[in-house]
C-alpha cells in the first residue's frame, strides 16, 4: 500500500466504493487522514459500513463542512454527461475534487529514495485501444531483462495498493481518460499515447473532450519522456505540441503501417519494427511469428511498448527475447484452443468498433461472434474488414439490428454466446479462426467484457471437446 502523504488529522471524503474507492479511503487512513464515504449503491455502503468505515451521505446540506477534499472513483461522471450530486455539492462547499491518480503522485516519492542507488521511474500509459496489452508488454519485458517493476492502474492492482517503491523500480500504469481527466497531479517520468478513436463519447461530451482528458497527461504532467503513437491526426498534433524541432528526442514517434525517420522513432510495418535514430535504423524485429502479438494493432503495441523500454536503457535483444516469451492477455487476442486446425481467439476487449476493426485486419478466413450493447456511430469502421470475414454469428440483446448493419457479409443472428459458439465450430473448416471480437459492450447479457470472455471460454471448450 501507499501511504496518502499530507493530509494527517484532516478529513477527507471518498465517493464510490469499489475497488479504487476502497483502496483509496484504506491509503488515506493509513497515512493519518479521517475518511468518511459514500456511495449511492445501498449494498456497497453496507459492506462499507461492515468493514468500519464511516458512511456520510454527501448529497446533502453540510455534509462536506470540514472535508479537506473528495476523492471520487472514476466511474463516477464529474462532469458529463451530468455531474454526480455529491460532485456539485463538493463544488458549491469550495472542496477540492481529486481522484485515486492524483493521490498516488504526490504520494509515491518518500524520503527514503534519498536512499536509493537509482530513483525509482513511472511510466503512465493512455489512449483509446492497445493500454492494457502495451503496459503488460512493458511490464513483461522490465521483469523478464531484471528490472524491478509493478503494474498497476486500469490493469492489474489499484495505484494504491502497490508496494512502496524499490530502489531502480519502474511502476507502469494503465490509465483511462476517466483517470487522466480528473487527477490533480500527474507527474510520470515516461508517458505514452497510443492512438485515439471515439470512445466514452457521453462523458466527455465528444471526441474533443475525450482526446482532452487524455492530453492532460501530457500538458499536466511534463513528462521527460513521451511516446507517441503519430497514425491519427491527434498524435501528430500532440507530438507537434511537445517538440522543439526534428531532433528533439524527448519525444520517441510511433506507427504502425507508416515509415517514419524524423528524430527518434519506431514503426512497424508488413510485420517488421524498426528503430530509427537521426536517420539511421539502429534495431529491428521480425514480429511476424510472435505468438503473444499478432496483428497491426499488436504491432502498434509492440512499438509503443519498445521505445519505452530503450528510453529505459534496455537493449534491442533483450527486448526481443521478452517478447518472444510474451503470454498476452486475457481477453485480447487471446489464443483459446487449436482443434482440428481451427484456431479460437478471445478479443472480448474489443469493445468498441475500432478495436474490432483491428482484430479483423489480425486474421483472415473469420468465423466472427460479435453484438452486444452498441456505442454511438454505428458499425461504419467494421464495414471494410468484412472480406475478411466468413460469417458473422451475432449475439446480445440488439442481434438483429446488429446483424443488419453488416451489409455484404454473410450473417447469423444466434442471440446467446452458446448458440454463436456451437454454430461456428459447426461451420468451421481448417484454416479457419472463430474470433469473438463484440465491437460492443457486454452490459446487455454480462457485468463485463471479462465475464463474456470467461463464457466464450467455457463454450468453445465445450463444443471441442
Amino acid at each position: 500500500m501507499i501511504p496518502v502523504q499530507g493530509y494527517a488529522n484532516k478529513t477527507l471524503a471518498v465517493l464510490g466504493l469499489g475497488r479504487s474507492g476502497r483502496a483509496a479511503a484504506a491509503a488515506l487512513m493509513a497515512g493519518g487522514a479521517d475518511v468518511v464515504v459514500w456511495d449511492d449503491s445501498v449494498p456497497a455502503r453496507e459492506s462499507a459500513q461492515e468493514a468500519g468505515l464511516e458512511i456520510r451521505d454527501l448529497t446533502k446540506t453540510g455534509a462536506f463542512d470540514g472535508i479537506a477534499k473528495l476523492i471520487v472513483s472514476p466511474g463516477i461522471p464529474h462532469l458529463y454527461p451530468q455531474p454526480n450530486a455529491a460532485i456539485a455539492a463538493a463544488w458549491d462547499a469550495a472542496v477540492p475534487v481529486d481522484n485515486d491518480i492524483g493521490l498516488f503522485f504526490q504520494s509515491f516519492a518518500t524520503s527514503e529514495w534519498d536512499n536509493f542507488d537509482v530513483a525509482p521511474r513511472i511510466v503512465a500509459v493512455t489512449g483509446s485501444n492497445g493500454k492494457s496489452t502495451t503496459s503488460a508488454l512493458i511490464h513483461h519485458i522490465l521483469v523478464e531483462n531484471g528490472r524491478p517493476a509493478q503494474l498497476a492502474g486500469n490493469i492489474g492492482r489499484g495505484v494504491l495498493d502497490i508496494d512502496p517503491a524499490h530502489d531502480g523500480e519502474v511502476v507502469v500504469l494503465e490509465l483511462s481518460s476517466y483517470q487522466t481527466d480528473l487527477a490533480r497531479s500527474l507527474t510520470p517520468d515516461v508517458a505514452v499515447f497510443t492512438n485515439l478513436s471515439p470512445d466514452h463519447l457521453d462523458r466527455h461530451a465528444g471526441l474533443g473532450g475525450y482526446f482532452a482528458a487524455k492530453r492532460r497527461l501530457f500538458a499536466e504532467g511534463g513528462p521527460d519522456r513521451a511516446i507517441i503513437g503519430v497514425d491519427e491526426a491527434e498524435g501528430r498534433y500532440l507530438a507537434n505540441q511537445l517538440i522543439e524541432g526534428a531532433g528533439d528526442d524527448r519525444v520517441i514517434q510511433i506507427s504502425s503501417g507508416r515509415k517514419l525517420s524524423q528524430g527518434w522513432c519506431v514503426f512497424a510495418r508488413k510485420g517488421f519494427l524498426a528503430e530509427m535514430r537521426k536517420g539511421r535504423q539502429v534495431g529491428a524485429i521480425d514480429l511476424r511469428d510472435i505468438a503473444g502479438l499478432p496483428g497491426a494493432h499488436n504491432h502498434q503495441n509492440a512499438c509503443a511498448a519498445y521505445a519505452v523500454c530503450r528510453s529505459l536503457g534496455l537493449g534491442p535483444k533483450g527486448i526481443e527475447a521478452a517478447m518472444r516469451s510474451y503470454p498476452g492477455l486475457p481477453h485480447r487476442s487471446q489464443l483459446v484452443a487449436d482443434h482440428n486446425g481451427v484456431r479460437y481467439v478471445n478479443d472480448s476487449k474489443a469493445t468498441n468498433v475500432d478495436s474490432a476493426a483491428k482484430a479483423l485486419q489480425a486474421f483472415t478466413n473469420i468465423r466472427w461472434i460479435c453484438g452486444g450493447l452498441q456505442k454511438e456511430g454505428g458499425l461504419d469502421a467494421v464495414l471494410p474488414h468484412l472480406s475478411n470475414v466468413a460469417k458473422a454469428y451475432v449475439i446480445g440483446r440488439e442481434a438483429a439490428d446488429f446483424a443488419r448493419q453488416l451489409e455484404g457479409a454473410a450473417t447469423q443472428v444466434c442471440n446467446t454466446m452458446e448458440a454463436a459458439v456451437a454454430q461456428a465450430v459447426k461451420d468451421a473448416q481448417p484454416g479457419d479462426v472463430v474470433l469473438l471480437a463484440p465491437a460492443a459492450a457486454s452490459f446487455d447479457q454480462y457485468d463485463s467484457f471479462e465475464k463474456r470472455g470467461d463464457d466464450f471460454i467455457v463454450c468453445v471448450n465445450a463444443a471441442t471437446a
